[in-house]
């Protein structure tokens, strides 16, 4: 994935499936969904709205945590955090046909990804950002590079990541960029996902995650 949204309506500006939907019309191919604070039917319900958006636009849907909800709406993976269920407990719930990904914060947390088994990272945050203040150090461009020169799975650049910044994380190793505000927020999010896409080489997804 050379660019995915990150869906969160807290971090929207206008109404969530209305921002992705133009995201994916610029030609972002991957959305993650991220609602922490939803109940499980709400999940379930928007997680389908936006299943249905993502195959007309032949994009990938990605739902943190929740593998139940990604197997109930066919969604294409599971992205995990630093408390979600361990990788092999995940793979043995849904198969491998849904991806497997998870965050990391430091080159240590990236090599025991891989170890357990997972199909791509997400590394950061690159940068500072609101949304991880004070709960992990910023990786930094160099360590972001010592992750994609150590581990062999694409790598995700993720965190304060806008079109001031995005080459040099492609730079530095990452396959592609993954962002909240920088759509969510932005005045015109059709606008930025095509900055963004331009940046990051286009609407691609890499074989490795998902299909050319």
């Amino acid at each position: 994935m050379r660019c995915c949204v990150i869906a969160e309506r807290a971090q929207c500006r206008a109404g969530l499936e209305e921002t992705v939907e133009a995201a994916l019309r610029a030609g972002v191919r991957a959305v993650q969904l991220r609602e922490k604070e939803a109940t499980t039917l709400e999940l379930y319900e928007l997680a389908g709205r936006l299943r249905q958006l993502t195959r007309q636009h032949d994009a990938l849907l990605l739902v943190n945590d929740r593998a139940d909800v990604a197997l109930a709406v066919e969604a294409d993976g599971v992205h995990l955090g630093w408390q979600s269920l361990p990788v092999a407990e995940v793979h043995r719930l849904v198969g491998r046909d849904l991806l497997v990904g998870k965050s990391v914060h430091n080159l240590e947390e990236a090599r025991q990804a891989v170890a357990d088994g997972v199909d791509y990272v997400f590394a950061g945050p690159v940068y500072d950002t609101p949304s991880k203040a004070g709960l992990v150090a910023t990786l930094g461009i160099e360590r972001l590079r010592d992750i994609c020169d150590a581990i062999d799975l694409p790598v995700i650049g993720l965190g304060g990541i806008d079109p001031s910044n995005a080459a040099a994380v492609l730079r530095a190793g990452a396959c592609g960029v993954a962002v909240i505000r920088a759509i969510l927020a932005a005045a015109d999010s059709t606008t930025a996902a095509t900055q963004l896409l331009a940046l990051s080489g286009g609407t691609g997804i890499l074989p490795v995650i998902g299909s050319d």
